[in-house]
């Protein structure tokens, strides 16, 4: 069964305890001045917002269908049964094809370095193998962040919702979002006020993509038959036009002759 992270924003204090952990895992740099860094990126992989009182991750969303690995054309990035999508950087070959087919622009690209990598939140396929909690999850002092089985955690967080609805906003983000994601989000804000977009298709996105590729041995046929008959139609006109004009000089050399 795939696993998942429920991360609850109204159980979340802010103190990037998760934040730590994933540096940690990763073997990344944390200090203050990292800790105070408000966005992800190649060496900060998850995030804690604030507006006020209210916090909310960021992470990498392990999409169950993900289009980076949909684009990558080695394979270096791929999505596992367990729910982690997965790196290799031996294979990566720094196309960067996964930036921008992320619907929520999560890999970044280490710019700064002579062998660059792609980096992102790998949702820890080591520990997941081995039937261990996140890093984040572990870390967190609240249960804010949660690891479990997806349907499992999909089922508390609709119980939570049933049982508060006033606290929550009446949707699981990662739910269907994109067919679905490994990490499941409850507010009580809109989303959208933490940048998470609300313009998302409900279908995978390589499934798009597939949709839009299948027809193509339909539009090649017509594609071409349309280019051939206006070929031949321009071809016939010069025929037409050079016959006419022989015809006619044909037609002026015996006048010309007639009438000597």
């Amino acid at each position: 069964m795939s696993k998942a992270l429920l991360y609850d924003a109204t159980m979340c204090i802010g103190c990037k305890q998760c934040e730590a952990a994933c540096a940690e895992k990763n073997k990344l740099s944390y200090n203050d001045a990292i800790a105070a860094e408000g966005q992800q990126s190649d060496h900060k992989f998850t995030v804690v917002l604030a507006k006020g009182e209210k916090f909310m991750r960021k992470l990498c969303m392990n999409c169950s269908d993900p289009a980076c690995a949909s684009v990558c054309p080695v394979g270096a990035l791929q999505k596992t049964a367990a729910g982690p999508v997965i790196y290799d950087e031996n294979r990566c070959m720094g196309c960067r094809y996964c930036m921008v087919a992320c619907p929520f622009g999560v890999p970044k690209y280490e710019w700064n370095k002579v062998l660059p990598r792609v980096q992102k939140c790998t949702m820890c396929p080591d520990r997941v193998s081995q039937g261990r909690a996140t890093a984040c999850a572990e870390a967190c002092p609240t249960g804010a962040t949660k690891f479990g089985d997806r349907d499992d955690l999909i089922t508390e967080a609709q119980q939570r919702i049933r049982n508060n609805p006033n606290q929550y906003v009446n949707h699981i983000y990662g739910l269907s979002e994109v067919g679905g994601t490994s990490v499941l989000l409850l507010s009580g804000i809109p989303f959208e006020e933490f940048g998470y977009r609300s313009d998302l298709t409900r279908d995978p996105l390589p499934i798009l993509t597939y949709r839009v590729l299948s027809r193509i041995p339909d539009f090649v046929p017509l594609g071409g038959m349309l280019l051939g008959g206006i070929w031949w139609i321009t071809h016939r006109r010069e025929e037409v036009a050079a016959i006419e004009g022989g015809l006619k000089k044909t037609a002026t050399d015996q006048a010309k002759e007639d009438t000597r």
